[in-house]
């Protein structure tokens, strides 16, 4: 699928989206100008007339990828997936826990203790899903500003995967898959090691 390209007019007043020939040859006559790379979208050099079809913008929120895409008259115009950071940042975050505790342990100056101004709000949420939250806002803000968006749509869903496979399963089943009693099996065989037994029989 080839996306459209979004427009605005001269007035930066959002437009329909054209298609990519149509944004082509209005570039090669003077009559539009690039105004953003990406995503990619021209201005227009007049005031357009054309009556403006509202657009909707659906959301398929992810843990690493997040899925875009803009719908016009049933038809997607635009697609796009966006690749979330939260990997990079926990793994900035353990690097930074870890050059904290090192430092307690060396010879430096003395720090004053900070632990009583760092009590978390209410709504605190942690750094990897806060920016899943702010960049998928950050894309919606900036969609908006170059296609006549009228509604925004997020899909929710939860599977129950096991109820997928049994209608019937409640309560205590969900706990007596598969994998019940699979440590017990693979003792009797030898196969776990003695760190495992400890734990075992600890319980």
């Amino acid at each position: 699928m080839s996306n459209y390209v979004l427009a605005i007019d001269t007035n930066k007043t959002p437009c329909n989206p054209v298609h990519p020939a149509t944004a082509r040859k209005l570039l090669s006559q003077k009559k539009a100008a690039v105004f953003r790379r990406y995503p990619f979208t021209i201005i227009l050099k007049t005031i357009s007339t054309e009556v403006v079809q509202s657009i909707q913008i659906k959301l398929d929120p992810g843990s690493k990828v997040t899925g875009i895409a803009l719908v016009q008259n049933d038809k997607v115009v635009f697609g796009a997936e966006l690749t979330h950071r939260g990997s990079a940042i926990k793994a900035s975050l353990e690097s930074r826990k870890s050059l904290r505790r090192g430092r307690r342990s060396r010879h430096t100056r003395y720090r004053q203790a900070r632990f009583s101004n760092r009590a978390r709000p209410s709504c605190w949420l942690a750094p990897s899903l806060l920016h899943r939250v702010l960049t998928i806002g950050t894309w919606v803000k900036r969609l908006c500003k170059f296609a006549p968006i009228t509604t925004i749509t997020q899909e929710l869903v939860r599977f129950d995967l096991q109820q997928l496979e049994n209608p019937e399963i409640s309560g205590i089943e969900y706990q007596q898959g598969e994998l019940l009693g699979y440590e017990v099996r693979e003792m009797r065989r030898g196969k776990l090691p003695p760190v495992t037994f400890a734990r075992i029989f600890a319980q």
